[in-house]
């Protein structure tokens, strides 16, 4: 039977991709004591870009959402694998870290991030809420306009 975090994804619709090696060296996912570290993760779908572009002349703020939204999704898959697929050991989000590839005169950076935060809130309730760090920059790798990191606290 699945946990309780899972039952949450399955209400919301998702179904967590399967996980991408890295493209240099690192690591998806790095767990130090209770906490795991996730590198940053851009909103791809089975290996390919969904979104490449800029905020603020390509993609609208609610289609930054969606792009972060998907960061998000591919957070949690990096998670699952850290935790052997058992999403329910975690205790919380501790922070993400949120890279928008915007236009110079964008300013709505906080708002286009909010797409990964309301994941993390209605996956893992209370326990989702997190810092963070919402940062505008002239680009990404691969012209992605979006980029989260994440660290969560497990046991």
């Amino acid at each position: 039977m699945a946990g309780k975090f899972e039952q949450n994804l399955a209400r919301l619709g998702i179904s967590l991709p399967a996980t991408v090696a890295p493209a240099a060296n690192y690591v998806p996912a790095r767990r130090l004591g209770n906490q795991v570290y996730v590198s940053g993760q851009v909103p791809s779908e089975a290996g390919k870009d969904k979104y490449t572009g800029k905020l603020g002349s390509d993609y609208t703020v609610e289609e930054g959402q969606a792009a972060a939204r998907l960061c998000a999704v591919n957070i949690l898959a990096q998670l699952k694998q850290a935790l052997d697929g058992d999403l329910d050991r975690v205790v919380g989000v501790i922070r993400l870290g949120g890279f928008v590839n915007a236009e110079p005169d964008f300013k709505d950076h906080p708002k286009v991030i909010n797409g990964a935060s309301d994941l993390m809130v209605d996956v893992f309730g209370e326990a989702g809420r997190h810092a963070r760090a919402a940062v505008g920059c002239y680009s990404l790798p691969r012209n992605v306009p979006v980029e989260i990191d994440a660290i969560f606290e497990v046991n």
